[in-house]
């Protein structure tokens, strides 16, 4: 019993420490070493530097046109930004779109190899010193460039990480913004800045706002979004942000190495790369990069499970960072932040139930015990509520939260069957947005 005693205080402290722990450590960390050692403002150079904003797709044909006015808004010098789409293995009318923009430079080739190999391809194909990636169906905020270009002022950092946003999306926007899904995006007629709208949004809410469904979506997706944008402003203030979301980050030109084309997580792995080799991944709040939310949970969970492998795969491929020398900062910013979550976190916490009956069961302190199972009962509880109300298309309040935080540890367990299965395949299915 003392075995089973002790192998559930690991279990729950290890949990307790992936989700809240390292968070609740982390600000006294970031607090000291800003009194220690403050780190200067950053600032932009005289001459900005020229840039190359790349954007990969596969198939993104309703997204072109909205993407291109996105990308035309960039309160950026129009000689100092070049934008350049790769649109391998798209079988769509992408190419036929980005046609109608002169500002587009597009590398197509018609195998589909997946996103990392498209990348890969890409990079001798630029002579910029800062290279911007973002996805075809996120928009940027205009000041974006600007800010990212800020924070390569510092020579010690050499990537720098944009926020993810999630926004629900009103339906009633939908023709005229252009979405993944069965919507027809604006097409050009002519001149790309005159449009006509485009057709066929099924609405799925009475009232021309954010349907319910996407709004538990939007709003589990968003939540999630939001502490871990937290979690990264605290590590880029204490060291260095660990890793960058593929929807915008940016890295020097010349760090770029070639990833294996089977790579999942590219731009984890990628930023991560650049991390391990001494540089700091900076994390700038102020470029963001905002999307609709997956178009309901089961959407969103492929991408979770995808996620997953790709973190699985991550950690055997970095497996040189879980040594704690010679950046012990990084190798505890890194287990304490990603690794912990993406294997030994999912495990513990499902190994706390059926722990703890043992426990009730056979402790002498039962007590305890019994308080921690209704706890734990209460929780799972809260989250069938969750599930239940996502199912018949209502909100599910607070209970959204259990629901997705167990959604997110499940997942993991679905990634290690994707991986075994995609084996050597970079490619995958996309989520489909709201």
């Amino acid at each position: 019993m003392k075995t089973v005693e002790l192998l559930f205080w690991i279990a729950l402290l290890l949990v307790f420490y992936t989700y809240l722990g390292y968070g609740l450590l982390l600000a006294p960390a970031v607090w000291l070493r800003e009194r220690i050692r403050p780190r200067r403002a950053a600032a932009l150079p005289d001459e900005l530097p020229r840039v190359t904003l790349v954007i990969a797709a596969y198939n993104e044909e309703a997204v072109v046109d909205v993407k291109m006015r996105n990308c035309l808004a960039l309160d950026y010098p129009a000689d100092r930004l070049r934008i350049l789409w790769v649109t391998d293995g798209s079988t769509d009318g992408t190419n036929e779109r980005l046609a109608a923009w002169p500002r587009a430079d597009v590398l197509f080739e018609p195998a589909r190899r997946g996103k990392t190999a498209a990348l890969n391809r890409s990079i001798g194909c630029i002579d910029t010193p800062l290279v911007i990636y973002t996805d075809a169906n996120t928009m940027l905020n205009p000041e974006a460039v600007r800010e990212i270009v800020r924070r390569f002022d510092d020579p010690a950092v050499g990537c720098v990480a944009g926020e993810k946003r999630v926004r629900p999306r009103p339906v009633a926007d939908s023709a005229a913004t252009g979405r993944r899904g069965n919507d027809e995006a604006d097409m050009p007629s002519g001149d790309p800045d005159k449009t006509r709208t485009g057709s066929g949004a099924t609405p799925t809410s009475d009232a021309g706002g954010t349907s319910v469904p996407q709004a538990n979506a939007a709003a589990t997706e968003g939540l999630y979004w939001r502490y871990e944008s937290l979690l990264k402003q605290g590590d880029d203030r204490l060291h260095t942000a660990v890793g960058a979301a593929g929807e915008l980050f940016a890295v020097r030109r010349e760090l770029y190495r070639p990833l294996p084309e089977d790579t999942l997580l590219d731009d984890f792995v990628l930023s991560m790369r650049i991390a391990r080799a001494g540089y700091r991944i900076a994390y700038c709040n102020t470029a963001w990069a905002e999307e609709e939310p997956s178009a309901d949970m089961r959407e969103e969970g492929k991408r979770k499970t995808r996620i997953a492998a790709g973190g699985l795969q991550s950690v055997w491929r970095l497996r040189g960072l879980l040594l704690p020398w010679p950046r012990p900062l990084l190798w505890w910013q890194y287990l304490s932040h990603r690794v912990l979550r993406w294997t030994l976190a999912p495990l513990m916490l499902a190994l706390l139930l059926p722990l703890n009956i043992v426990l009730v069961a056979g402790s002498p302190h039962r007590l305890l015990y019994g308080f921690l199972l209704a706890c734990q009962l209460l929780f799972y509880a809260a989250a069938l509520v969750g599930y239940l109300s996502a199912r018949r298309g209502r909100n599910g309040g607070l209970c959204a939260v259990p629901y997705y935080f167990l959604f997110m540890n499940l997942h993991v367990f679905a990634g290690i069957v994707y991986l075994c299965k995609h084996k050597g395949n970079g490619a995958w299915e996309k989520a489909r947005r709201a």
